[in-house]
């Protein structure tokens, strides 16, 4: 059963508003960051580099949460509990130009917010999760 985000509140998670996502370190301890993210069909697409601590985290224990507060309303909030359905470098790189575009005033990642050199020492993967609960106020 797809759990769907509520149209409601779909633009906090479609951005550009910045979202902390809660991983789980290897003794069980939480582990928050801010991301972009957006999504495809009620799916969260997150995207990160291979390495980073919540990539470690999330191929380890596909358990996540999202937290995003509306910053114009301060009552207003959504909150996922999700699983990590698909990680791919597939699209990636094409993924986080669309992000950049939607978040900054830049054309892309490489070469506008970061340094182009970035993308040949850097591999882009797309976490995809899919939510198993969903708190919206």
């Amino acid at each position: 059963m797809t759990i769907k985000i509520p149209d409601s509140h779909r633009d906090l998670i479609d951005g550009p508003f910045l979202v902390s996502l809660t991983t789980l370190m290897p003794d069980g301890s939480p582990q928050s960051t801010p991301v972009w993210c957006n999504s495809r069909d009620d799916v969260i697409w997150i995207n990160t580099t291979r390495g980073r601590q919540k990539e470690k985290n999330m191929k380890r224990d596909p358990r996540v949460s999202i937290l995003v507060l509306d910053p114009t309303d301060n009552f207003r909030y959504l909150s996922i509990r999700g699983l990590v359905a698909e990680a791919t470098e597939s699209g990636a790189v094409d993924h986080i130009h669309e992000l950049a575009r939607l978040y900054t005033d830049h054309q892309g990642y490489y070469g506008y917010f970061q340094d182009a050199e970035l993308e040949s020492k850097e591999t882009r993967v797309i976490y995809k999760i899919k939510p198993t609960r969903i708190l919206k106020l």
